[in-house]
C-alpha cells in the first residue's frame, strides 16, 4: 500500500504540472489568435472548441481540476489509512483541503480576477505537499534482526 500511496502522490504532482501546461497552452493560443488573426473572444468562441488554437487547454484544465485531481486526492486519502506512511493520513488530508481550496479559488477567479493569483500560489502548495507525501512513502529498509543464542 505504501507504493500505491507513493504513486498516487506523484500522479497528483504530475497533474499539477499538466494543469500549468494546459492553461499556458490555452493562453498562448488565445494570444496568438488575437494578435495574428485579429480574433475576438466571446463565450460562443470558447463553447465552440474550434475558435482558436489552444482552446482545448481550457477544457483540459477544467476537467483535470474538477474531476481528475479530486478523484486522485480522495483515493490518496483512502489509501493513506492502510499504507502506514509516517504522517501519511495527515498529508493526504492537507492535500484534500488544498485541492478543495483550489477548486473554490478557480471558480471564484472568474468573478474576482485577482483570486487567480491565490489559485496559482495554492497550486504550488499542492505540488510541494504532493512531493513531500510521495517522499515520505519511500520504502524504508530495516536491518535484518539476528538472534544470538545465549
Amino acid at each position: 500500500m505504501r507504493t500505491v500511496y507513493r504513486v498516487l502522490a506523484y500522479l497528483l504532482a504530475i497533474e499539477v504540472v499538466i494543469q500549468a501546461m494546459a492553461i499556458a497552452y490555452a493562453i498562448a493560443g488565445l494570444g496568438k489568435w488575437v494578435a495574428d488573426d485579429n480574433g475576438v473572444l466571446n463565450k460562443q468562441v470558447i463553447d465552440s472548441e474550434s475558435g482558436f488554437p489552444g482552446v482545448g487547454g481550457f477544457a483540459t484544465h477544467g476537467i483535470n481540476g474538477t474531476m481528475v485531481i479530486p478523484i486522485l486526492v480522495l483515493l490518496l486519502l483512502i489509501v493513506s489509512f492502510f499504507a502506514k506512511v509516517p504522517r501519511g493520513v495527515q498529508k493526504a488530508a492537507i492535500l484534500l483541503l488544498l485541492v478543495a481550496l483550489q477548486i473554490f479559488l478557480g471558480i471564484f477567479s472568474h468573478s474576482i480576477p485577482f483570486v487567480v493569483v491565490l489559485h496559482v500560489l495554492n497550486a504550488f502548495g499542492i505540488l510541494g505537499m504532493s512531493l513531500a507525501a510521495a517522499r515520505s512513502a519511500a520504502v524504508v529498509v530495516e536491518p535484518a534482526r539476528t538472534s544470538v543464542a545465549v
